[in-house]
């Protein structure tokens, strides 16, 4: 990318530095706790599906047993290989006779740790060897069939019917889409398991569930054989289920999703110790799966004004790539959120769209940023609308952001229909396509209002950044420094899912996964305790 506002190198080296310093302490936080979701996810990644006679996930029928039993601080591996190699059963079936009251994992007598350890690591190899499996074959596909120039045209399906988002998102490829977001339905990532088979019934969108994404994804490979260009699958790896979501979609082969470390904290009013656990395990997931992660910086500017809080989502996203970092993703797939989210009638105001969107490229120069349209500021006014479309997308081939999530003209009038985004496709093509090559040719007049409004929003993020790992993130949240929204460190859901890991604590899988990725061994089990994470943390810590 070719260096065009003079941003002070200076400037963004003590920005990463500081976000490094705050996800460093996040980390140390994370790694002497684990959470029930964790623990679903190592059984998922074990083999274990299916429900009870009341229609209870089994992974969490097993976690429940174990946490009951005040067990589960020794992981839930722990418990089930123990089983195994005591009973001779496989991990199902262990978890079938936990189900109907026949088993109690707990009353096995515990053999050599050793011996539980090695037969972790085989099932670990196993399990991962699965994902690796779907990582290969989507490189094989894209080498065959190709795919879409960036910006990906990212297109939404939201009926609540898996086999109706079969339909749209089949038209939208055709169309042109080349990745179809999934959108999940409403209050899903407050329910803390994950619903079982194919779902017909959804509100505002579809659940997320392992069948939904098999069902999505041989659409998809289908059409994309027709089209002759490899489609992507997008789902959201978020909200109480988080790492168990990222593994579905592991399994299952999606290619994008989105994965938040603030995004449930600031929006759903999910505990925020329970998001940062769960977010670093998930993370290694999707790193290891060659998953694009979409990170959601943009909704920021949805509660908050976008020329004010314009250095919050900047800032947002330095933390979100160093927190990445340590989960394993390369920058490649860190698709960092942003926004075209400023009032329309503001003078200069793409002026200042360009700054930010091209402060944020050459910055993240490896990311394929994903690039939001208008909606806070769209009115029902369509052809106004369709033209504020058509600069977000200008800016975006101007700048070479990585993912255009298309904006439609309907946005503030309803979920729009087929033809609607037959329409919004038809506005990026033909300003992609005209504007092609445009960046190329541009150049930003040293001292203009573009390079100043770029200058004003890195210095304000640094200085935020720095104040940050002053007081630590927890506290930064507790006191609304992001999006203006304001979240307790005891507060909000899911804080009853989170436990201290004992001494003997074993994951087999996070081993594995950092062997694989290159990552150093977390150490020190109770180093967590110990943070400097500000006055919303110290000497408060369950």
């Amino acid at each position: 990318m070719e260096v065009k506002l003079r941003l002070d190198p200076d400037q963004i080296d003590r920005a990463r530095q500081a976000s490094a310093d705050i996800a460093a302490e996040v980390d140390r936080f994370v790694a002497s706790r684990t959470t029930v979701a964790v623990e679903r996810t190592v059984l998922r990644l074990m083999g274990i599906d299916g429900v009870d006679a009341e229609g209870v996930p089994l992974p969490n029928v097993v976690v429940d047993h174990l946490r009951v039993r005040e067990q589960l601080e020794l992981g839930a591996a722990t418990w089930v290989i123990n089983a195994m190699l005591a009973l001779g059963l496989n991990p199902q079936e262990i978890a079938e006779q936990v189900a109907v009251g026949a088993l109690d994992l707990t009353r096995i007598p515990l053999r050599d740790r050793a011996e539980i350890r090695r037969k972790g690591a085989e099932l670990a190899r196993i399990g991962l060897d699965k994902i690796e499996a779907n990582r290969n074959q989507r490189d094989e596909l894209i080498a065959r069939l190709g795919e879409g120039p960036k910006p990906y045209l990212y297109l939404i399906v939201a009926t609540g019917d898996i086999y109706e988002d079969v339909v749209q998102g089949r038209a939208a490829a055709r169309q042109g889409a080349d990745i179809i977001a999934v959108i999940r339905s409403t209050g899903q990532s407050l329910i803390d398991y994950v619903p079982y088979g194919a779902t017909r019934e959804g509100y505002g969108g579809t659940y997320a569930t392992q069948e939904n994404f098999r069902i999505m994804r041989r659409a998809l490979d289908e059409v994309g054989e027709e089209v002759g260009r490899y489609i992507r699958l997008c789902n959201y790896c978020s909200g109480l289920c988080m790492p168990e979501i990222a593994v579905m979609g592991a399994l299952e082969r999606l290619d994008v999703m989105l994965n938040d470390a603030l995004y449930g904290i600031l929006f759903r009013d999910i505990n925020m110790q329970r998001t940062l656990i769960d977010q670093s395990f998930s993370r290694m997931i999707n790193a290891y799966a060659g998953i694009m992660i979409n990170t959601g910086e943009d909704n920021y500017l949805t509660t908050a004004d976008a020329v004010e809080s314009a250095h919050t989502v900047l800032a947002s996203q330095f933390i979100n790539e160093q927190l990445a970092l340590l989960s394993g993703l390369r920058p490649q797939q860190m698709g960092l959120g942003h926004a075209f989210e400023m009032n329309p009638d503001l003078e200069d105001g793409l002026l200042m769209e360009i700054a930010q969107a091209q402060m944020a490229r050459q910055i993240f120069p490896d990311a394929p940023l994903k690039y939001m349209p208008p909606t806070k500021h769209m009115t029902g006014n369509i052809f106004k609308g369709h033209i504020q479309d058509a600069l977000f997308n200008l800016v975006s081939i101007l700048t070479g952001q990585g993912v255009q999530l298309l904006g439609m003209m309907t946005e503030a009038m309803h979920t729009p229909h087929i033809h609607d985004r037959k329409l919004a496709i038809e506005n990026a093509q033909y300003i992609f396509n005209n504007a092609r090559h445009l960046g190329e040719e541009i150049l930003f007049r040293p001292g203009g209002r573009i390079e100043r409004r770029a200058q004003e929003v890195l210095a304000k993020a640094v200085a935020m950044l720095e104040e940050v790992r002053r007081i630590g993130l927890f506290t930064a949240i507790e006191r609304g420094m992001f999006a203006d929204v304001k979240r307790p460190l005891h507060g909000g859901r899911g804080l009853s899912g989170v436990l201290e890991k004992g001494e003997d604590y074993f994951n087999p899988f996070e081993t594995e996964l950092r062997q694989r990725l290159g990552l150093p061994n977390r150490g020190g089990e109770g180093d967590g305790d110990r943070l400097h994470t500000g006055e919303a943390l110290r000497g408060r810590v369950e």
